[in-house]
């Protein structure tokens, strides 16, 4: 009995921790993002939430990549715009919709001290993506472009690379309930084939 309780636990164990292991790996999405136009060239991943709000988007969490050859150093929060593009909060969201990014879109740091957002500009003629980006000096508001600063049209795309699989706990926890039954087949069968020794002997 000692035995079979100590093997119950242990199986218990064993499996919650696959459970809520795989649960906390399962709770966000990776993504591959991409974007390119004149003299423009941007690709990396993403984390979002698994889970879409009302109009199909997800939540960025983080951001990793580079721009032109610079690591991409941080996610701009959501809410706040991005050095130099003041006021235009950035959103942070991503959808697999036709549409992947709001008007908001998204933003970012560079290891050179630079600050990208891209976004969807529907009031464009013909309504397409946009970068805004922003380089030192960094002068506050939109309307303070300098030299180094641009606003260009860009070609974007991301899909989604690893997808949670909840079928996996369940087979998980049937590979563990079929390892517990046949461990404890077999301590039924060696006490069957001592009890048959003994009357042997």
């Amino acid at each position: 009995m000692k035995y079979l309780a100590l093997l119950s636990a242990t199986a218990l164990t064993a499996t919650s921790g696959l459970i809520f292991g795989t649960m906390q790996a399962a709770s966000a999405l990776t993504w591959r993002w991409n974007y390119s136009g004149t003299g423009i060239e941007a690709i990396g991943t993403f984390t979002t939430n698994e889970t879409p709000d009302e109009l199909g988007f997800y939540q960025i969490l983080n951001v990793s990549g580079t721009r032109n050859g610079e690591t991409i150093t941080g996610l701009q929060p959501a809410g706040t715009p991005i050095p130099g593009n003041e006021p235009f909060n950035v959103d942070n969201l991503i959808s697999l919709n036709i549409q992947q990014l709001t008007g908001d879109g998204f933003g970012y740091s560079t290891s050179a001290g630079n600050y990208s957002s891209p976004f969807f500009a529907n009031f464009l003629p013909t309504p397409g993506y946009l970068e805004v980006f922003s380089a030192p000096p960094l002068t506050p508001g939109f309307e303070n472009f300098g030299p180094e600063d641009s606003e260009l049209l860009i070609n974007f795309s991301a899909t989604i690379v690893s997808v949670p699989e909840p079928t996996s706990i369940l087979g998980l926890l049937a590979l563990g309930s079929v390892g517990a039954t046949s461990a404890l087949k077999r301590k039924h069968s060696s006490k069957v084939t001592a009890k048959k020794l003994k009357k042997v002997f």
